[in-house]
């Protein structure tokens, strides 16, 4: 089923659903989204720690499709908690997953409280740890007990290549950093540019084995058994 057919069949079903926005696929399903649903709900993350050109890009988004944009914040009690105890780099040494998890995690918690469903853009092709992302899942990492949560990926079986087929064909705005070989962007201290015929993901925590190149945002979620049936 292709990504619109998708958005198509649930965005009517599910009143309280959000579309994440951060890179090249999250716009491409803005733009998907926003065709079939003007008020559509948008959120992002700010970090803290986002390239001035990301944030000029989600401003730029925000303005040019009239969002409902929501920026979600990190708990400034938390990041000055941690930058306190172990300085403005500890990830190089520590690991990354200490600091997503104060600038990242717990704010898309609080985003995800008050929905049924979230829309992302994971693809198998991404990384080994999404190699085998179901288009449609049940989210364990943010559902409770009480309140389960749904979490969509339209563009599970894209390749990046088509991705961008679909941003320059229909000439939808992206961040000007991919231009500069920047493929995968997250934080400024934790994202570089990337050579010929290196993965995309090899420019995000570069310093880390690559099956750990998750912040967080994407980890615990049950893996469809039957993945052709999506």
């Amino acid at each position: 089923m292709e990504p619109r057919d998708i958005l198509r069949h649930i965005l009517p079903e599910i009143p309280a659903i959000a579309v994440s926005f951060s890179g090249a696929e999250d716009v491409a399903l803005v733009h998907m989204a926003w065709k079939l649903k003007r008020d559509i709900k948008v959120f992002s993350l700010d970090t803290g720690r986002l390239h001035p050109e990301t944030l000029r890009f989600i401003e730029q988004v925000r303005t040019l499709y009239k969002l409902d944009l929501e920026i979600m914040s990190p708990n400034a009690e938390a990041v000055q908690r941690l930058t306190r105890e172990k300085g403005l780099f500890s990830f190089y040494t520590d690991g990354h997953e200490e600091c997503c998890g104060v600038r990242k995690v717990e704010p898309l918690r609080r985003q995800l409280a008050g929905l049924e469903a979230w829309i992302t853009g994971q693809r198998w092709d991404q990384s080994p740890t999404r190699a085998e992302v179901p288009v449609a899942q049940l989210d364990k990492a943010f559902s409770t007990a009480e309140k389960p949560l749904l979490k969509f990926n339209p563009l599970a079986n894209w390749s990046s290549k088509q991705v961008w087929d679909y941003i320059r064909m229909l000439e939808i705005p992206f961040n000007p950093l991919h231009e500069r070989g920047f493929i995968s962007i997250g934080c400024e201290p934790c994202t570089r540019a990337i050579g010929p015929n290196q993965h995309e993901r090899e420019g995000r925590w570069w310093w880390e084995e690559a099956t750990a190149k998750e912040c967080g945002l994407h980890k615990g979620s049950v893996i469809s058994s039957d993945r052709a049936s999506d």
